[in-house]
């Protein structure tokens, strides 16, 4: 008898939560972020602005490489024919020149960083009012981005990625 009642109370409990549940719910719209970022103008900016500072990057470390690699040449070969002196200070380069690219890397590694900061942070302060504005338009409580969200599924109705995409394209275009 006791079970019985118990087992009353619960389910009377788990219909009103369910209940509470369906008056809650709002209606939520999804926007994915990466694609606003490949496809939109803008994003399509910043990406090329971020692959050609890794590019610079990358040539400065190579440059450095080079050069590392042509006084270890030098120290290899010539090593059994040139005095200490000589192959001392050529050591010292080689260690100079070895720092120097240690600095270089650290250096574009954080350059990098704070370029993409810096560019993904005006990105998004340009993308809210537009999120904000089509949102309260399709009359959506909520806009989850699909990148962070950590959702694998959502019907094709609820994306507005397209919407924002055009009006950020169409609101930089009215800028110039």
């Amino acid at each position: 008898m006791r079970k019985s009642v118990i087992a009353a109370a619960l389910a009377v409990l788990c219909l009103g939560a369910v209940a509470n549940l369906s008056f809650a719910q709002g209606k939520i719209g999804v926007l994915d972020s990466q694609q606003v970022l490949e496809r939109s103008a803008e994003g399509k900016k910043v990406i090329a602005r971020l692959q050609e500072s890794e590019k610079k990057n990358t040539a400065a470390v190579t440059a450095l490489d080079d050069q590392i690699r042509q006084i270890q040449t030098k120290l290899n070969t010539g090593r059994l024919t040139m005095t200490d002196e000589a192959a001392l200070q050529l050591q010292a380069d080689l260690e100079r020149k070895t720092t120097e690219r240690k600095r270089v890397a650290e250096d574009a590694v954080a350059g990098m960083q704070e370029l993409s900061n810096r560019l993904f942070m005006k990105l998004q302060s340009e993308l809210m009012p537009i999120v904000q504005a089509v949102g309260k338009e399709k009359g959506l409580d909520i806009i989850f981005d699909v990148q962070k969200s950590g959702a694998v599924y959502w019907a094709p109705a609820v994306d507005v990625t397209e919407d924002i995409i055009k009006r950020y394209d169409a609101s930089k275009a009215s800028e110039k």
